[in-house]
């Protein structure tokens, strides 16, 4: 595997989701596994799974988890955050916004963290009010786009990121905005969930035409999404994408961060491999320094071993951000 020296392949941790729900090992001891099983050097945590006490962990535990993975060769790239806006019914002013942020910034220093993760536009005018603890704490605020969020969808998120001009905030990209076909097996599941057969057929060979939005929203205006599969036919207008790298394009530049979704690794019509491929080329062209993290957002319907999983994606995503890759129509399925 030849990558730029400034990139570096990473792990989620919350591909483990699903054994963090079993909660039959502490999830901590679980998010280790992906270094001390050799599958990343550097992971990402979700700091909510991770300790009591969110959105203030102890700072002790926070630092062992970074002595253990020092231990076994490994770090903490980036920490995901949230901002809980409401309290007792009522929106939370700014400067309890900022109360609840920061104590999760700390504790991602405490870890070791690189940089802590929001959604884009989530924290809004703290943006700048953030920067100074950022710099005090040696952190980077990453704003996490997905899905539907283009720059086109999301103007005024991306113009303030632009605007700020700070190394201290960046976006970050998740390759789910790029998805040339939706998930062989997310299809499936809908289809045996009873979905109308005729959308199927839609949804897996139109995805890209915007006209296949309307008979999504349509199938759902009129009660025809079975309640079985109703959280999951949601994906559609939430979490999957239907855009190309040239839209992105103008925002390539204050990219600190990728999360390589991956759903399955059914990979028909380069539909896993194709959005690597394109966007490692963009990405090199645009002088890109971070982590790309493989994240696997299948373990929703899937019961697949996580471990197995991510270290699959994870050697599919090194060949193909190689700088001796092969051209995507020369790869195979994988």
């Amino acid at each position: 595997m030849n990558l730029p020296d400034a990139w570096t392949l990473s792990a989620s941790a919350f591909n483990l989701t699903p054994e963090v729900i079993r909660a039959e090992r502490p999830a901590p001891d679980l998010a280790a596994t992906l270094v001390e099983q050799g599958i990343a050097s550097a992971i990402e945590i979700e700091l909510g799974q991770m300790w009591r006490g969110f959105p203030d962990p102890p700072a002790d535990d926070a630092r062992a988890f970074r002595e253990r993975l020092r231990a076994a060769g490994g770090r903490v790239s980036i920490v995901g955050a949230s901002i809980d806006d409401w309290t007792r019914g009522r929106r939370r002013t700014d400067d309890e916004r900022f109360a609840f942020l920061q104590p999760q910034l700390r504790a991602a220093a405490a870890a070791g963290a690189t940089g802590v993760r929001l959604p884009i536009g989530q924290a809004g005018t703290l943006l700048e009010r953030l920067v100074p603890l950022l710099d005090d704490l040696d952190l980077v605020l990453f704003e996490e786009a997905q899905g539907h969020e283009t720059p086109a969808a999301r103007p005024e998120a991306y113009d303030r990121l632009a605007q700020l001009g700070s190394p201290r905030v960046r976006l970050l990209i998740d390759i789910s905005m790029l998805m040339p076909a939706l998930p062989v097996t997310y299809l499936e599941r809908l289809e045996g969930g009873g979905v109308d057969p005729a959308l199927i057929a839609r949804l897996r060979d139109d995805w890209r035409d915007p006209a296949t939005n309307d008979a999504v929203l349509e199938a759902l205006r009129g009660g025809r999404v079975p309640g079985p599969v109703h959280t999951l036919f949601m994906n559609l207008l939430v979490r999957f994408g239907r855009s190309s790298v040239d839209e992105l394009a103008p925002a390539l530049p204050l990219v600190g961060g990728i999360h390589l979704k991956f759903w399955d690794l059914d990979d028909a019509d380069a539909r896993v491999s194709q959005p690597i491929h394109d966007l490692g080329a963009a990405l090199r062209r645009s002088g890109f320094r971070g982590t790309l993290c493989s994240e696997w957002g299948g373990q929703e319907w899937l019961d697949d071993d996580p471990w197995e999983m991510t270290s699959r994606h994870l050697a599919v995503a090194g060949a193909l951000l190689s700088d001796r890759a092969a051209p995507v129509r020369d790869a195979g399925a994988h």
